[in-house]
């Protein structure tokens, strides 16, 4: 049976209010979960003034009517300068920027925040309304990061130790008898022999202080930094530290980085592109050119050390990321060097390999796997 008009009035006004009831829900709703978040949220205009925020912001931040002035107010100049070029710099590129472990002390508290940079656009696509700030607590993150760090770092020398306690032993056992050779031919006054044998003692003393030397070079307590850093920029820092030993070897590096390496924990891959570029200038004493060159293969970032030194046998490709192995002469190093780096590259998901260059020397190769959060 067929409503009567007043029936189909009545339904229709029922339709309407039930639509409006429904349309208004969602952002009484939303404005309730904003508020009840543990992460800081702040809307500000393109003049960075806040426009608004949740209660959170209150809670970790110092207020101020502008975003650039309340981040500034509880962070140190020294490290976290220029918050609003940073924040411009957001808003002009439209690409969103995360600022790790940014240490903020608010009201005699320190924190870590990290603190998250969007834009936002305006009714006009190519028009920047301003942005958005989101700021999270992560100070009892980050310290469980360091102890999981820390206990890589000393479960690494836990695998060391047998081999180290192995290694050291031989010469000991050899320091031993020839001390013993030494004293027999002082009390038959053969001198001559006994300077011999002594002789064998310093070279494996010398054995023991180089193995010794990279051990603890390796454990040092170090403050293992996990802030983002740009690789090409972790890469720099070390040939910095190369650059006068290049210079006495005659050793010409080059450089070929793509422009968009992504950042990345820096943790202790300054370490590993150091010991690369030492074994690569070990490799040339006469002089040579070392390249250095970055690329990015899908998800993983590629950093290659090519010189031009003697290469190795190819048999040895493995066997140089061996804890010992070395094809150096005596003196030449305890063979460290590379296992260590194989073993913080595992502590990232990445690996190194190594294989001779066509016409001569070797390529080093690290695969990284690389956040997604990456800036131009």
């Amino acid at each position: 049976m067929a409503p009567t008009p007043k029936q189909s009035d009545k339904s229709g006004s029922q339709r309407q209010k039930e639509a409006a009831e429904t349309s208004s829900t969602p952002t009484a709703s939303g404005n309730s979960i904003i508020q009840s978040l543990a992460i800081a949220i702040a809307a500000f205009d393109a003049d960075l003034k806040i426009i608004e925020a949740n209660c959170q912001l209150r809670k970790l931040v110092y207020p101020a009517d502008y975003i650039d002035k309340a981040l500034a107010k509880g962070t140190d100049e020294r490290v976290w300068r220029g918050w609003t070029e940073q924040i411009r710099s957001v808003l002009s590129s439209g690409q969103a920027r995360t600022f790790d472990e940014v240490s903020y002390t608010l009201e005699g508290r320190t924190r870590l925040l990290r603190i998250t940079c969007t834009a936002l656009q305006g009714n006009n696509a190519q028009e920047i309304a301003g942005g958005t700030i989101l700021i999270e607590d992560v100070t009892e993150e980050t310290a469980v990061q360091r102890q999981l760090a820390e206990a890589e770092r000393l479960a690494t020398l836990g695998r060391l130790a047998a081999k180290v306690a192995h290694e050291l032993n031989n010469p000991m056992d050899g320091i031993l008898r020839y001390v013993n050779l030494a004293i027999r031919v002082v009390e038959q006054a053969r001198p001559e022999k006994a300077k011999e044998y002594l002789t064998q003692c310093r070279e494996g003393l010398m054995r023991m202080v180089q193995i010794t030397s990279e051990l603890l070079e390796f454990s040092r307590r170090a403050r293992t930094s996990l802030e983002y850093v740009r690789i090409d920029q972790i890469i720099e820092d070390a040939i910095k530290s190369m650059e006068l030993r290049a210079e006495a070897l005659k050793v010409r590096i080059l450089r070929d980085y793509c422009g968009n390496m992504p950042e990345i924990r820096s943790g202790s891959l300054f370490q590993v592109f150091c010991n690369l570029a030492k074994n690569a200038l070990d490799a040339m004493p006469n002089g040579g050119e070392l390249l250095i060159s970055s690329r990015i293969e899908g998800e993983n970032a590629v950093v290659e050390f090519r010189d031009t030194g003697t290469g190795f046998a190819p048999e040895n490709a493995e066997a140089l990321f061996e804890p010992f192995f070395t094809t150096r002469g005596p003196g030449g190093g305890a063979g460290l060097g590379l296992a260590i780096c194989r073993d913080i590259l595992d502590g990232y998901g990445g690996k190194i390999t190594a294989k001779n260059a066509p016409g001569g020397g070797s390529i080093f190769t690290v695969l990284l796997p690389v956040i997604s959060n990456s800036i131009e």
